[in-house]
């Protein structure tokens, strides 16, 4: 029997629950830490890439310290475990330090109460599972895209995060990029006059043959990596960074980089709260293998504004606006205009403008202590994931889907509806 199993979720909600009663404090006890009294204690859940990296920006930022890792992945839970420790002890003058544990099972790290924020590195189909029970559990959290596998699993975090007065910042750290948000603000104040259309150009998905099942490495708790997906047998290249091509895990390319790219288009219409009507998508799914997300993919997106959201794998990497008196495009490190002088248009005070952060995990740091809204808000992922969400059920079935942003609900599209959420397995629930 896996820990997961024998861990009682009882106990663990109801100190979560008495965590969320109490007022929040900035904790110090930190098992010789350093101690001054405004210092944010951190831990991360999913020991991967981007886990780890997000961990080591946060470790270099002042007034912060980690105490604690998770990972079902021994070999990475005490590789990222020993990098914290290292770092920790080069700072001292002793050169030794031991203030940071790893667990196997989030919930010990949750029933915590010395832990201010949470870092969400996990796979996808965990995401839900992890900020719900942190908001529960009082911690405020920086959480990794894209947000959600399903769109009513995404409802469920916006909700705990608002119900439990949390900061949550999305890991979208392109609202933190300056062309991005000049790209924004060029948009939002009718520089390329009426807007028409915007193409997002994602990467393609990849494919790979069929693996045969093997027994899962040493100190892999490989039920717990799967905790609410289905049960299958454990291969290499169903785990770690190549889960993002099994929808069992997550929804291919297609949220992957959508997360970012919709995101941008979303923000620069303003329809962070809102979203099309109508979306119709194509694509071309493997015909055997492991991996099953879309390869390629096309998908309309249609507002009741009359503007066009284009989402396909067919475009270079970017967000293009498509506007009555020019066109902009934006990407990583690049953006351009035509006519080119459409740069060099200055966003006065009075008019529209968009929160400035400069170092998204700083402005989550910065959030957490005023209590501010961040500048990638759950609420807006939540919209964002969604158009992508939607692409995908829309692929998947062959036909369009007619959906009501305000209710969130697919009209006249039974199999679509349910296509909304998916059944966790076991013990598993929000």
């Amino acid at each position: 029997m896996s820990r997961s199993s024998r861990l009682p979720r009882r106990r663990f909600l109801a100190h979560a629950a008495g965590a969320v009663c109490a007022p929040m404090l900035i904790t110090t006890r930190s098992r010789g830490a350093i101690q001054p009294s405004n210092r944010l204690t951190f831990a991360l859940i999913g020991c991967g890439g981007m886990g780890r990296a997000n961990l080591r920006d946060f470790m270099n930022k002042s007034g912060v310290q980690v105490l604690a890792v998770c990972d079902p992945d021994r070999a990475r839970r005490l590789s990222t475990r020993d990098d914290v420790l290292k770092r920790y002890a080069e700072r001292r003058r002793s050169g030794t330090y031991a203030g940071c544990d790893a667990y196997n099972d989030y919930r010990d790290l949750l029933a915590r109460d010395d832990i201010d924020c949470v870092i969400v590195g996990s796979p996808d189909h965990w995401h839900a599972l992890h900020v719900v029970h942190a908001a529960r559990a009082g911690k405020d959290i920086y959480g990794e895209k894209p947000l959600s596998l399903t769109i009513a699993q995404g409802r469920e975090m916006v909700r705990a995060v608002q119900r439990y007065a949390r900061v949550f910042q999305t890991g979208s750290q392109q609202r933190s990029d300056a062309r991005f948000r000049h790209a924004c603000e060029l948009v939002r104040n009718g520089r390329l006059g009426s807007v028409h259309r915007v193409i997002c150009g994602l990467p393609a998905g990849e494919i790979t043959g069929n693996h045969p099942p093997i027994d899962p490495p040493d100190g892999f708790d490989y039920d717990l990596w799967l905790g609410p997906a289905p049960a299958e047998p454990y291969c290499a290249h169903r785990t770690h960074y190549e889960f993002r091509h099994i929808l069992d895990y997550s929804g291919g390319k297609l949220t992957d980089w959508g997360a970012h790219h919709i995101d941008i288009a979303q923000w620069a219409l303003g329809t962070m709260d809102s979203g099309p009507t109508r979306i119709e998508g194509h694509g071309e799914f493997p015909r055997d293998g492991l991996w099953n997300a879309a390869v390629n993919y096309d998908i309309r997106c249609s507002y009741d504004s009359g503007v066009e959201l284009i989402i396909t794998s067919r475009a270079p990497n970017g967000v293009r606006f498509e506007g009555e008196r020019g066109t902009l495009f934006v990407t990583r490190g690049h953006i351009e205009a035509d006519p080119p002088e459409i740069l060099n248009e200055r966003i006065a005070e009075h008019e529209n403008r968009l929160p400035v952060s400069n170092d998204h995990r700083m402005n989550f740091i910065e959030c957490v202590r005023s209590r501010e809204e961040p500048v990638a808000p759950i609420e807006h992922a939540h919209r964002s994931i969604t158009i992508a969400h939607l692409g995908n059920i829309s692929m998947r079935l062959g036909r369009p889907i007619r959906w009501d942003p305000a209710t969130e609900t697919i009209a006249d599209d039974p199999t679509a509806a349910r296509m909304l959420d998916r059944a966790m397995r076991g013990r598993w629930s929000l």
